[in-house]
């Protein structure tokens, strides 16, 4: 029995007595987890050539080719003659509804990249959660033609609203991305999109000067 217990305190010993000078072993400190990066508003200057090769604008071109390809396809399917209003109803109808689309798919993620230029949406973001809901309404109108006048008018407003937030971007050199598509398709912002956002105003402004 004696010999079990000096044997029992002999293991303990160790444990219990730390020679002097060495410090006892601890577990090594956990690092903090990294904390998630936190999306930032810092843009850079636009490189030379950015957007000047028409393969950049590709998607921009498939989209509205096919757009006029199907708003002429409902004026050959009509008996009557010829109607350009009702082309360009349904030219303004189908463009817009397609291009909410793309932002519906990532309604986040557009709204990044729509707040990065716009006047509106850079200090009131929920205007840029609420702008393919606007889009979509305009163009469901466009096919409708229901309330043409104020279909009208509302967008001779956003879309005039909207080339004066690309015209600040362009003239400050900032090299961004085009929000038109959302983050489903890639496309610079350039007078392309300028171009895109005022001829939607003179559509709009002819239509309505034309309404009977």
């Amino acid at each position: 029995m004696k010999t079990t217990a000096r044997h029992s305190s002999a293991h303990r010993a160790p444990h219990a007595h730390a020679k002097p000078g060495h410090a006892a072993h601890s577990p090594a400190p956990v690092a903090p987890a990294a904390k998630r990066a936190q999306p930032t508003d810092t843009v850079h200057h636009r490189q030379k050539r950015r957007g000047t090769p028409w393969k950049d604008y590709l998607p921009l071109i498939v989209i509205l080719t096919l757009t006029v390809l199907a708003a002429s396809a409902k004026q050959v399917a009509a008996a009557s003659a010829w109607d350009g209003r009702g082309w360009m109803h349904d030219f303004m109808g189908l463009f817009l509804v397609v291009f909410s689309m793309f932002k519906f798919f990532n309604l986040a993620g557009f709204a990044d990249g729509f707040q990065m230029y716009d006047l509106l949406a850079k200090p009131f973001r929920p205007y840029a959660y609420v702008y393919p809901f606007i889009e979509l309404g305009l163009g469901l109108g466009y096919l409708a033609q229901r309330n043409l006048p104020v279909v009208y008018g509302a967008t001779i407003v956003v879309m005039l609203f909207g080339a004066l937030g690309v015209i600040r971007a362009l003239r400050q050199g900032l090299d961004l991305e085009c929000a038109c598509m959302g983050t489903v398709l890639k496309v610079p912002l350039s007078t392309v999109a300028l171009t895109e956002d005022l001829g939607m105003v003179a559509m709009a402004a002819t239509m309505w000067a034309t309404h009977a």
